[in-house]
């Protein structure tokens, strides 16, 4: 019955964290070649800050209609930092670290006055991936498709208003699933696999990113679940070593290859 149930546990999980990382990698990669890594906090902050608007004030409101709410948040921040960028480029990744730094804070003054304050706040930080369920999957994957689709195949260089809309639609699904710390994993630590050291087949720059996340959230979840402790802490922490492990590996390698050509 345990192992029953722990599979119970893990497969909604992975599930979740395979759609995430299917939208979550191609957007990081785009924060990381634009050089504004504050952007994926300060949107998930935003985000998260109208899941505890919602939750706070309007403790009634159906899931559906916080979701909308923590969108809206999303969305306003991103039309003010496309505008910023627009005004005020040279200091667009400061103006977007005080956006993120707001929101946070008005995110705690809001939590102060929860009765459940700190039950949200872990979970809006760290996420309750492992109790996921199906009926939640369903529609965060079919809008995440349909963002990915768009993001595939709309011809490129993607004006910024449908990068930001798109970043907004789909840091939103995810921040109330696996929480603000695995959100911004998800973005920046698969992306940076292959951008010190991009493969020669296309395909792979984007393969191998999957894959190093994939085995970070089944790895973090599993470990989780073996010795009782918080699963999205743990998938950022093992995200993170099979990322490095691999980035040392590859640069060895890399660097031997270089030697015998020379």
């Amino acid at each position: 019955m345990s192992d029953f149930i722990e599979w119970y546990l893990i497969v909604p999980a992975l599930l979740a964290g395979t759609i995430i990382l299917l939208t979550h990698i191609p957007l990081g990669s785009e924060v990381l070649k634009r050089g504004i890594i504050f952007i994926d906090l300060a949107l998930a902050q935003l985000a998260a800050l109208g899941i505890v608007i919602a939750s706070t004030l309007y403790s009634h409101f159906h899931p559906f209609h916080i979701e909308l709410i923590a969108l809206m948040g999303a969305l306003t921040g991103a039309i003010g930092i496309a505008l910023l960028e627009r005004y005020y480029p040279n200091n667009i990744e400061a103006l977007i670290g005080l956006i993120f730094v707001l929101a946070s804070t008005a995110s705690m003054i809001l939590i102060s006055f929860s009765a459940n304050g700190d039950k949200l706040l872990h979970q809006l930080l760290l996420g309750q991936i492992l109790w996921v369920t199906t009926e939640q999957l369903i529609p965060i994957g079919v809008i995440s498709l349909l963002t990915l689709l768009i993001w595939s195949f709309y011809p490129k260089p993607y004006p910024n208003y449908l990068f930001y809309i798109l970043f907004s639609i789909a840091v939103t699904l995810s921040v109330q699933l696996v929480g603000l710390y695995l959100v911004f994993a998800s973005l920046i630590i698969p992306a940076l696999t292959v951008r010190s050291y991009p493969f020669r087949r296309p395909f792979l720059n984007h393969l191998f990113p999957f894959l190093i996340g994939f085995f970070g959230y089944l790895t973090g979840i599993i470990l989780s679940l073996v010795f009782d402790l918080p699963t999205g802490a743990i998938i950022v922490w093992a995200m993170t070593l099979l990322a490095l492990i691999s980035y040392l590996f590859r640069s060895v390698m890399i660097k031997k290859d270089h030697r015998r050509q020379s």
